[in-house]
């Protein structure tokens, strides 16, 4: 071991220290919370069972939630993955001075607050909002269209949170292809398809699965859409955890049911790694 070893420690110890006292510490908490027992008093009480994780289980109406949150996450991987790849591709091949421009754009949700964002679809989809109002106006419709509080409308919400971080994820991954191996490939007799399916295509795909790796688990953590936008028949299950903490401060079983959540995203993610992730695409393009 060198004299010089320890620097990158040194330099790495603030990091850690902080992963460390605000994510390590707080979920070791609720690993211990989520074995403890609540009393019909409502205390809670030590304990190490496994009550709280059988009473999940036994109840079908907990896993059906936890089925819908996978469903909803993987809709909106594939939506925000159809529709975030086109403008960054589009931002890649972009030869114009408003680029800079354009990418600000991308990035302005960012300084809008999560709860307005999601909110301002209450005044466009509602029964007295923005596009009921102008299918009533103009005599398409006499009655209001109910578009809110349903798969739908969460979806919409998800995905207006959630496309920026799949665009930039891709466009970053596109920004790091060297252009002349595209001019090489036309050269070659290429079409500009043809360019795009060998070329471009395979080299972006590790943007492409940090995104939807991003998406997946943001979507699978989030409440705030659900809540607002879905209603009580459109629960995540970050919804019945809030629920369950806040609503009727039963920290065990919330608890329990954060742990089932992370042990779940914690399979799906190493899963994801192992078979289709990252570390996988770069393996298939070396081998190439």
């Amino acid at each position: 071991m060198t004299k010089d070893a320890w620097k990158p420690w040194a330099l790495l110890a603030p990091a850690i220290t902080a992963v460390f006292l605000l994510l390590v510490i707080p979920v070791c908490f609720i690993v211990v919370y989520s074995f403890w027992l609540r009393s019909p008093t409502g205390a809670d009480i030590a304990a190490f069972q496994f009550g709280n994780y059988a009473k999940f289980f036994a109840d079908s109406f907990y896993p059906s939630i936890m089925l819908r949150t996978i469903r909803v996450s993987l809709e909106t991987v594939v939506i925000c993955l159809i529709m975030g790849y086109i403008p960054a591709y589009f931002f890649y091949r972009s030869t114009t001075r408003f680029k800079s421009v354009l990418l600000l754009l991308i990035m302005l949700p960012f300084w809008i607050s999560f709860i307005i964002r999601t909110m301002s679809w209450i005044n466009i989809l509602g029964d007295t909002g923005l596009i009921n109002h102008y299918l009533i106006k103009f005599g398409i419709l006499s009655q209001p269209l109910s578009m809110l509080y349903n798969e739908g409308s969460v979806l919409m919400g998800l995905i207006q949170y959630l496309l920026p971080f799949m665009i930039l994820n891709i466009y970053v991954s596109l920004e790091g292809i060297d252009k002349s191996l595209l001019e090489a490939a036309r050269s070659m007799g290429c079409t500009e398809w043809q360019a795009f399916r060998e070329v471009t295509l395979p080299l972006s795909l590790p943007g492409v699965s940090a995104g939807c790796l991003l998406v997946f688990v943001l979507t699978a953590g989030t409440y705030l859409p659900p809540m607002i936008l879905g209603g009580p028949r459109n629960e995540m299950i970050a919804n019945l955890i809030f629920k369950r903490v806040i609503g009727t401060l039963d920290w065990p079983f919330g608890s329990a049911i954060s742990v089932i959540l992370l042990g779940l995203l914690l399979i799906i993610v190493w899963t994801y790694n192992r078979y289709l992730g990252i570390n996988q695409v770069f393996k298939s393009l070396q081998g190439e």
